[in-house]
């Protein structure tokens, strides 16, 4: 026979409240949300007047050590000798109601459950104002175990009400001391307890409770972090559940973390806490790891515990922070995501979150950078659902991948290079459309989409109002102010035939209207309506709005299933561009948007800033040299094959001016020229389309800046007989080989 896990233990009412007073039981739910409503609590005492058993209880006898602080106090003693595993929400009745004290419920208020008890009719009831006005009931049962409730003065002073009210009888007088009595004595009331060894550990109690328990409700490791967290650091758990609780109410005029896209529970910002502080979203080990054990030798340790549980208290201070908190919000703001409604996943939300706190805090990130960053990350995550299938496998490999990380750029570099590398040209082309071939209404690419138009600053369709208006999580009327309508109207398809509802709901039968729009449509066949609708648009915008709305051209008088299979298309294609978009300003907003030559040069070399002495001289023999020219070629080549950047020539290393006369050109248009030769013989005349050098001051010498933007193909070097193909890495240019370079172009370029 196998070794017991457990052994029956038997307690009475009043002991097991005494022990819960006294921390030697564990009970967490007095200080947190309690979902019991009041009639369950009702029927639960009356049950147990009525001498009906109210189930087991499961505890678990605590192996930690006793240098702990007790669950829901300040002061040290004695560790809680129990935890409860179940049984949570009962005992949490009980104690409440024996000892009067509030409870805290799940939208964070408090109430303190009042249970009225009739002695003649032997009834209990929920008090509300009426129960209270009624002379029949005691208002609330709390008093009889009142420390300063004198039994028989509460008797004489009920049967004193009563009498005001009618007349009591002597039998009516007897049975009423005896029901009070009999209430009173519910403190005897015995439970039976099964107290699971502290032998065992969290996944052998997770099995134990699935197999007793009649509901099936499975224990999580968060449940399991979260009571070891009121056991060892009971002021972070309550400082998380502060903050999940002011998340969810507006305020005015003071910080809070508020706001419109998550109201968080413990549980998901415990999950950020362990990203942050040691890179893990399984919680299993983590939860073992924070108990002082050793996960080669299976031993516990105070200091080992203590140790791990000062990284979580770092960490959580950074979840936390609520300038972090609400400067990633503008992250998601950017990448097109207005409001938590056009979420489908908040794992993709709370898991990007980690990345951007892994960003700012320990890899140093400028904002302005990293915002970039991590919009074009959720954007790539909301789109393919990365956390939505596997969420804790597919994160844990992410969050591997920082080991070989050292710093900010190579940081920004990982980021760019897996969102690039997921959404290839075949996703775009292939992957996409397919995936919009669905009536779901929550479909990671129709939300995406909804995003698109948003960094699109597109406008609802034949409508002057623009859909990040229309999508203003803020406002909030009777009518949704945005409807997605039908194209092909339900009523004209019905006259095709098609009434199948996941063939009438496809999402590329939907576009983005005012709702008045949607009503004046009504059921017209499109080559009806579109011609009046078309009478409302400035013509200069129709043609942007036919794109931002993915129509082709004729869609009105198209056979239904071929509309559908080109404006899939045509859809993918608008997301595809305004993910462009997430990767930096286009050529046209490059050009407006030059970065001063002190910005660049403050900020040092990054993956999109290097520094080069001069073009083609080198300094420490006073001589031309091919490989200064060979440098400066492959700078130019990584900077177009990836993201983009500027090459400043006449700045040294440290970024000190140098200027460009050690060159040795008659002027600056030779110099010009000299370097657009080069780099047409050598790169091609095709790519010159995405150089632009221009000539600068700075601290009194010259400088040449090389603005270069991502190339829409493959950028080659020639040297000599051969072609080499670069690209940028951080701070430094890497050359590929051939089957790196064949693996880098079928992910980086749409062809």
């Amino acid at each position: 026979m196998s070794e017991m896990l457990f052994q029956q233990v038997q307690y009475n009412l009043e002991a097991l409240v005494n022990f819960i007073e006294l921390g030697q039981i564990g009970l967490p739910n007095i200080q947190r949300p309690f979902v019991w409503k009041n009639t369950k609590v009702r029927d639960l005492f009356d049950s147990m007047y009525r001498g009906y058993p109210v189930g087991y209880l499961l505890l678990w006898q605590n192996g930690f050590s006793d240098d702990i602080r007790t669950i829901g106090t300040d002061h040290k003693q004695t560790a809680p000798r129990l935890l409860i595993v179940d049984g949570q929400q009962r005992l949490t009745s009980l104690y409440a109601v024996v000892k009067g004290v509030p409870v805290l419920r799940e939208n964070y208020s408090t109430e303190t459950i009042a249970i009225a008890f009739s002695p003649l009719l032997e009834r209990f009831e929920v008090a509300d104002a009426a129960i209270r006005r009624d002379k029949f009931y005691i208002p609330n049962i709390s008093v009889l175990w009142s420390p300063d409730t004198d039994l028989f003065d509460l008797v004489d002073d009920y049967l004193e009400n009563l009498s005001s009210n009618r007349e009591v009888s002597a039998e009516e007088r007897k049975h009423i001391r005896k029901v009070i009595q009999r209430l009173s004595n519910l403190l005897t009331y015995p439970l039976t307890a099964l107290e699971l060894s502290p032998k065992i550990d969290d996944e052998q109690v997770a099995e134990v409770f699935v197999r007793i328990n009649s509901k099936g409700t499975a224990l999580v490791e968060a449940d399991f972090i979260l009571t070891l967290m009121s056991v060892f650091w009971d002021d972070g758990r309550a400082e998380l559940e502060t903050f999940c609780r002011t998340a969810r109410t507006p305020t005015v005029g003071e910080a809070s973390p508020f706001n419109h896209f998550i109201h968080p529970d413990p549980d998901q910002l415990l999950r950020v806490n362990v990203g942050v502080g040691f890179k893990r979203a399984r919680l299993k080990f983590v939860y073992s790891i924070l108990r002082g054990k050793d996960l080669e030798t299976g031993q516990f340790s105070a200091e080992r515990r203590d140790a791990q549980f000062k990284i979580l208290k770092q960490a959580q201070t950074r979840t936390l922070n609520l300038q972090y908190w609400h400067d990633f919000f503008k992250a998601i703001v950017q990448a097109g995501y207005k409001g938590g409604r056009l979420f489908t996943s908040q794992n993709n939300l709370l898991f990007t979150y980690v990345m951007y706190l892994i960003g700012r805090t320990e890899y140093g990130v400028g904002e302005r950078t990293l915002r970039q960053a991590i919009a074009k990350w959720f954007f790539m995550c909301s789109l393919t659902g990365r956390y939505t299938r596997s969420p804790e496998s597919d994160f844990e490999f992410d969050l591997a991948r920082l080991r070989e990380i050292k710093d900010g750029d190579a940081f920004i570099t990982m980021l760019h290079q897996i969102c690039d590398t997921t959404l290839t040209g075949d996703f775009w082309t292939l992957t996409l459309p397919n995936e919009l071939a669905t009536s779901s209404p929550r479909s990671p690419s129709l939300f995406a989409y909804y995003a698109s138009l948003i960094l699109l600053d597109a406008k609802a369709l034949f409508s002057p109002q623009r859909v990040v208006d229309l999508m203003d999580p803020s406002v909030h009327a009777r009518r949704n102010a945005i409807e997605r309508h039908h194209l092909f109207p339900l009523g004209y398809l019905k006259t095709l035939g098609i009434t199948d509802i996941r063939e009438t709901n496809q999402i590329a039968n939907y576009a983005i209207t005012e709702w008045n729009d949607n009503v004046d449509i009504s059921d017209q066949p499109p080559a009806v309506y579109l011609p009046q609708l078309i009478e409302q648009v400035d013509v200069k915008e129709l043609d942007r709005m036919t794109y931002w709305h993915a129509l082709p051209d004729g869609w009105e008088n198209m056979k239904y299933s071929d509309f559908l299979t080109q404006r899939r298309e045509r859809m993918a294609r608008v997301m595809a561009d305004a993910y462009k978009r997430l990767s930096g300003p286009s050529e046209e907003e490059r050009r407006g948007q030059e970065v001063s030559l002190v910005d660049l040069i403050g900020d040092g070399e990054t993956s999109r800033v290097e520094f080069k002495a001069t073009l083609r001289v080198n300094l420490h023999t006073g001589q031309k040299d091919p490989r200064m020219e060979l440098a400066i070629l492959k700078t130019v080549a990584g900077f177009l094959n990836t993201q983009g950047g500027t090459l400043l020539i006449g700045v040294g290393d440290h970024g000190n001016p140098v200027g460009i006369e050690a060159d040795g050109f008659a002027n600056e248009d030779k110099m010009n020229l000299h370097l657009i030769h080069l780099l047409r013989d050598r790169i091609g005349t095709a790519k010159l389309m995405y150089v632009h050098p221009r000539f600068e001051d700075h601290e009194d010498e010259r400088v040449l800046a090389v603005d270069c933007w991502p190339a829409k193909s493959p950028v080659f070097v020639k040297d000599g007989n051969t072609e080499h193909f670069y690209i940028r890495t951080g701070t430094s240019t890497s050359e590929l080989t051939s089957s790196q370079t064949h693996d880098f172009i079928t992910q980086h370029f749409d062809s």
